[in-house]
Formats: structure tokens, C-alpha cells, sequence
């Protein structure tokens, strides 16, 4: 080659690397974290802790009694605030730490390893890590509703504190942190297992330990602020879209039908409370119809990045007649004082919607085919017997720990307040303070 030759070879090189530099700079610039699923999963960070604070909050504090409605927004602010640190300590490390089938090691104590360049798939572990804590926390202020107007405050703090630990904690790893009903295949796509039956069996163990509140079932209890308890209950409906879509931990197809099926399950399950109070009482109620809405979401949560828009529908308005159904069951039949009706909504909503996912995210079901969107389902009997031994155990890990901490805590602080402090309301008792001074 001339050395002519060689001049315009080494042009035309030049020119080839100024043309693949900015690419190349582009390619190494992407292995880091993806900046829209980042984005998208730190907006549904928020959103959780949305529902909590205040969605929760404003929920159940507008369904009990005005003489509680502080000892509920208290309940739920310090459950936050205390489950944020204990998931610093160690839960988080518990839940996805490198561990057994069981359980998670210790080996991210004190956020240890997690650090601005970490990552969990293609978002920063920071992201992850927070997102998770929202369920975290919302998981025990969802039992709250289940003793609200009767524990101590300090029993409060210790049960949710030993049951994040011993409850929560391994179920979570179980599903999500790598343990042994992950590696089964059960489908919890937002917590369906690992936050609304946890929740559920918790709140009917409380309910039954601890014994009604006084006055139960003969002394009418309703709700002392509905608008509040509406405007509770639209938080929650919004918030729901990070617990669900966010649970893609991407900005996806997958995220979108996700919000899709989360929208139209909880619109169904709305209409189908209401039209069965309608029926059995005469009237449809602004409680009912908000209530139907959160059945709704509660049984699309472990179901909703599965299935597709029909199979939300379905879902939904089984969920609006199931959950109806098992509200007047346990309060007017079997006379279990589960205050805001936890038990009947969350976990019965968390059980058929874990059973649902596994049907409605098979291709075998005709009308249904190819609205199923999870891999490696190879029979619809087989993933529903994943689903059901999944159902199955968390119910009973559940209700065994539960009942050995309320024991636990019963023999350490007491749980229940005095017969005089119930009767006066727990804001004065032991807030000394009270929610309205009109």
C-alpha cells in the first residue's frame, strides 16, 4: 500500500470513529440506570406512601367514632415513621437479603452495599429499597383496622414492630426476595399474598383475641365523618396506581395494563357492592360503594400485571359481591367485631385474587385467550395448585405468629385499654388531645 493509500485509510478510520464516538458514548452512558423506569417507580414511590399518608389515614379515621378518629391518624403516622427505620435496621435485609428459601440473610443490615450505583435490574437499589418500604408499612396500618377504638397505643407500636419482623418480613422473601414460593412460580405481581393476606388473617386473629369493642354488635357504631371517609377512599384509588403499575419497576406495556386492569377492577367491584347492599337493604351507601372500590383493587393487586382488561372486570365484580357478602357473614353471623372490616375486604379480596391470577393469566381460558400475560404457565390446574398451596400457607404462618405476638405483647405491656378508657375515647385516654374542638 502506497503511502498515499495509507493517508486515506487512516482518514476514512478518523471519520468512522467520529461518526461511532457519540453511539459509543451513548452505549456506555445506558449501562447505568434506565432513567424512565427510575423515574416511573420513584413517582410510584410516592404514590404508596400516598395512600398511607394520608389515604389511609383519612379512610379509616373518618369510619370510627369521633372520639378516635386522632388515636387512628396517630396510628397510622407512627406505624410509618417506626417500620421506615426498622427497614433501614434490618427488615429490609430480611425481606431481600441473599438468604435461604426462608428467610433473607443479614448481609444488607443497616443498608450496607446499597449505595447511588447500586442497582436492582435497571433502577437504582435506593429506588427499589424505598418502594418496597411503602408496602412495608402500609401492610401492618392496614390491620389497624381490625382493633381500632381498643388497643393501647403501646401495644400497637410493639405488635406492628414483632409481626413486621416475624410476619411481613419472611413472607415478602418468601414471594419476592428469592424464597421458595418464587421459586414455586406463584403469582403475586403487588402483594396480593405478601400485603392483603397478611394483612387480612392478621386483622381476624386481632379481631378474635382481643374480643369486640363494648357495646358490640348491640350499640349502633357507624361511621362519624363520611366525607372524610370518601375523600380517604379517592386517595386511595390513586395512590393504587403506584402500588400496581409501579410494581412493573418499569415504564412499560406491562405497567400500563397493569393500571388499566387496576382502574376498571376497582370501578367494578364499586358497582358491584352497591348493587348488592341495593338489593338486601333498599338503598345503595356512599360506604358501601367506597368500600366495593377498595375490594376491587385489594383482589387485582397479586392479578393485575397478569391479566387483561376483561379478566379485570371479572375480578372486580366477583370481588364486590364476594367481599359484601363476607363483610355481613362475620359481623352479623358470626359476630366477629373486625372494626373497619378488614378481614373480609383485604383478605378475602388477597385470596380470590391470588386464585384469580392463576386462572385469568393462563391462554387456556377461551373467551380469556391470550389476554394472559405471565410466562412459564404451562396448565391452568397446575398454576392454580401453585396459587392455592401459596394461599394456604400464608394463611397459616400468618394466623400461628400473629396470635403468638398479640400473646407476646399481651404479656409484656397489655393490649387493650381500660373499660373506662374506651367508653371515653382513645384521643383524651391516651393522646390527651382531641380530633375536633368545635
Amino acid at each position: 500500500m502506497s503511502q498515499n493509500d495509507k493517508r486515506i485509510a487512516n482518514c476514512l478510520l478518523l471519520g468512522l470513529m467520529g461518526v461511532l464516538a457519540p453511539a459509543m458514548s451513548w452505549a456506555q452512558e445506558t449501562a447505568g440506570p434506565n432513567q424512565g423506569n427510575t423515574a416511573w417507580v420513584l413517582t410510584s414511590t410516592a404514590l404508596v406512601l400516598f395512600m398511607t399518608l394520608p389515604g389511609l389515614s383519612l379512610f379509616y379515621g373518618g369510619l370510627v367514632r369521633s372520639k378516635n378518629v386522632l388515636s387512628v391518624l396517630m396510628q397510622c403516622f407512627a406505624i410509618t415513621c417506626l417500620v421506615s427505620l426498622l427497614w433501614f435496621a434490618y427488615a429490609y435485609s430480611l425481606a431481600f437479603g441473599t438468604g435461604n428459601d426462608w428467610i433473607g440473610g443479614l448481609d444488607k443490615l443497616f443498608m450496607a452495599g446499597v449505595e447511588e450505583e447500586s442497582l436492582t435490574g435497571d433502577i437504582p437499589e435506593t429506588v427499589f429499597s424505598m418502594f418496597q418500604l411503602t408496602f412495608a408499612i402500609i401492610t401492618p396500618a392496614l390491620v389497624v383496622g381490625a382493633f381500632a377504638e381498643r388497643m393501647k397505643f403501646s401495644a400497637m407500636l410493639l405488635f406492628s414492630a414483632l409481626w413486621l419482623t416475624l410476619v411481613y418480613a419472611p413472607v415478602a422473601h418468601w414471594v419476592w426476595g428469592g424464597g421458595w414460593l418464587g421459586k414455586m412460580g406463584a403469582l403475586d405481581f403487588a402483594g396480593g399474598i405478601v400485603v392483603h393476606i397478611t394483612a387480612g388473617v392478621a386483622a381476624l386473629v386481632c379481631a378474635l383475641v382481643m374480643g369486640p369493642r363494648h357495646g358490640f354488635p348491640t350499640t349502633a357504631m357507624p361511621p362519624h365523618n363520611m366525607t372524610t371517609v370518601v375523600t380517604g377512599a379517592g386517595m386511595l384509588w390513586v395512590g393504587w396506581f403506584g402500588f400496581n403499575a409501579g410494581s412493573a419497576l418499569a415504564a412499560n406495556g406491562n405497567a400500563g395494563m397493569a393500571m388499566m386492569a387496576t382502574h376498571l377492577s376497582a370501578a367494578a367491584g364499586a358497582l358491584a357492592w352497591m348493587i348488592a347492599e341495593w338489593l338486601k337493604f333498599g338503598k345503595p351507601s356512599v360506604l358501601g360503594v367506597v368500600t366495593g372500590m377498595v375490594a376491587g383493587l385489594g383482589t387485582i393487586t397479586p392479578a393485575s400485571g397478569y391479566v387483561g382488561p376483561a379478566g379485570a372486570v371479572v375480578i372486580g365484580t366477583v370481588a364486590g359481591f364476594a367481599c359484601f357478602t363476607a363483610t355481613q357473614y362475620l359481623k352479623r353471623v358470626l359476630k366477629v367485631d373486625d372494626s373497619l372490616d378488614v378481614f373480609p375486604v383485604h383478605g378475602v379480596g388477597g385470596m380470590l385474587g391470588t386464585l384469580a391470577a392463576g386462572v385469568f393469566a393462563s391462554t387456556e381460558l377461551g373467551l380469556f385467550k391470550g389476554q394472559g400475560f405471565a410466562t412459564g404457565i404451562t396448565s391452568m390446574g397446575q398454576q392454580l395448585g401453585v396459587q392455592l398451596v401459596a394461599v394456604i400457607a400464608t394463611v397459616a404462618y400468618t394466623a400461628v405468629l400473629t396470635f403468638i405476638v398479640l400473646k407476646l405483647v399481651e404479656k409484656l405491656v397489655g393490649l387493650r385499654v381500660g373499660r373506662e378508657d374506651e367508653i371515653g375515647g382513645l384521643d383524651i385516654a391516651l393522646h390527651d388531645e382531641r380530633g375536633y374542638d368545635l
